[in-house]
């Protein structure tokens, strides 16, 4: 009891000498004075005009994510078509143990897409062909011409009648895709291709063929599959690949018995040359939107992006003006306003936005980079807001501040291109990081932006000091 009362009565003591200290620097420390007599504002500044108008997108990638296939007609948007023309990646090893060259049974074209990744009728009977290349596929895709100049007549594989269901499927197969949420087109090609592969692969170097995709594409350029008949639908394909069939008899307790074995072994991948052929004549209601309005319509060629005047130089005059000696930025914004376009099929605004300064956009894809927070940035579409919004502009503010009290603003530092733009991503461990960003080239896609109803939004905290 005596040792409890003690120590509450150091307790006080310490206390009130601690006190005393901190009263004693509150009387002769400037410093202290500044720190409690000091205010803080947060300003947030949103009174800026944004202007804009639509620009004509003609650029067409060699390294597309997917592959576009289809044709349709649609009110209130105009007509597409596309079909595609690709290299094709090898894998470093074919299924060969025990197997024999008589064993190959068949050879199957399988283009993969989700449920729902298309645009129009999906039982609407379309046709199409696939092509064996004769020539090599260039690298600049600027330089291709038309597809057909690179397979002739005698190259046809295949012609086949498709939709978007699993009509013409096993009911086993068709199940299997149906629960996982993926639609399939397969084509049969003829049974003499495969055993070519097989030969190949067996012969003299021909492993080490399969194991250099630039060696590989000399000996086999690819395919092209190519739109024959039918309109209605364009469909969306994230995979294409190409699988070997074998089957092999055997005896068990003897028994007559037939093993079958399957092998994916060529497939369209990022690394290689994989050119969607797009042809696309927009409505006249379209074009003549973009003609008063700032629209956004991809796929391209002949799609539109819209030019953006962000007003770099009334934003950072604002600032200085407000801002005093002692401030931080804390952040930029720009939300853009985003509305549907009536149409036929019900196409929607684009999913991602990419926000990139002008100058820069043919390096940015050239070189497959990501946004870097200063010259480009991407958002996704709210449904619920109808608007993109771009939140990480803050370094953006910050280097034009600088750049304005050291070499001086430009009028190319404010302008800026709003593009439609898909992202790639790779799941690790449950994180989920965006690999590639490319242009959008997967179903049809159009928006009008509203820039009048857009906002930008510079918040910065100021210090004033009092005396």
């Amino acid at each position: 009891m005596h040792l409890l009362s003690y120590n509450k009565i150091c307790k006080i003591i310490l206390s009130a000498m601690l006190v005393s200290a901190f009263a004693s620097c509150d009387e002769t420390s400037e410093i202290g004075s500044s720190i409690v007599d000091d205010q803080v504002d947060v300003v947030i500044d949103s009174v800026f005009v944004i202007t804009g108008s639509s620009q004509e997108n003609n650029i067409q990638y060699a390294r597309t994510s997917n592959q576009l296939l289809g044709t349709i007609q649609a009110d209130g948007y105009g007509d597409l078509s596309s079909d595609f023309i690709t290299q094709l990646m090898p894998a470093n090893r074919l299924l060969t143990d025990g197997i024999t060259v008589e064993n190959v049974d068949s050879i199957k074209l399988r283009m993969f897409m989700t449920e729902g990744a298309f645009v129009g009728d999906s039982v609407a009977p379309l046709g199409l062909e696939v092509y064996r290349l004769t020539k090599q596929l260039p690298d600049d895709i600027s330089k291709l011409g038309n597809p057909s100049d690179y397979c002739t007549p005698q190259s046809l594989l295949a012609s086949k009648t498709y939709t978007a269901s699993v009509v013409g499927l096993s009911d086993s197969i068709a199940d299997i895709y149906v629960s996982q949420g993926v639609r399939v087109v397969d084509v049969k090609l003829p049974r003499e291709l495969g055993q070519e592969f097989y030969n190949k692969y067996t012969s003299p170097g021909g492993s080490e063929l399969f194991n250099d995709p630039e060696a590989f594409a000399k000996w086999f350029p690819g395919l092209y599959v190519k739109n024959s008949y039918g309109s209605g639908r364009i469909m969306t394909f994230y995979a294409t690949r190409m699988y070997m069939y074998y089957s092999k008899p055997d005896k068990v307790d003897d028994k007559d018995t037939v093993y079958h074995y399957v092998s994916s072994f060529l497939a369209v991948t990022p690394e290689v040359v994989n050119y969607n052929n797009i042809s696309q004549q927009l409505s006249a209601d379209v074009t003549t939107l973009a003609s008063k309005s700032p629209v956004v319509v991809a796929p391209s060629p002949m799609g539109f992006d819209a030019n953006v005047t962000i007003p770099v130089r009334d934003i950072v005059s604002k600032y200085k003006e407000q801002a005093g000696l002692y401030n931080v930025i804390n952040s930029m914004t720009f939300r853009v306003s985003a509305e549907s376009i009536e149409n036929e099929y019900g196409i929607t605004p684009p999913p991602y936005l990419l926000l990139i300064r002008k100058d820069k956009r043919d390096e940015f894809f050239k070189d497959a980079e990501l946004t870097d927070n200063k010259t480009s940035f991407y958002a996704a579409y709210s449904s619920i807001s109808k608007s993109y919004t771009f939140t990480s502009m803050r370094q953006y503010v910050i280097d034009m501040i600088e750049k304005d009290g050291t070499e001086g603003l430009t009028d190319a530092d404010g302008e800026f291109l709003l593009m439609p733009v898909s992202l790639v991503t790779e799941t690790v461990n449950s994180q989920t990081t965006v690999v590639a960003i490319v242009p959008y080239t997967e179903t049809p896609v159009m928006a009008k932006l509203n820039f009048d109803d857009s906002k930008i939004k510079v918040t910065y905290s100021k210090q004033t000091i009092k005396n």
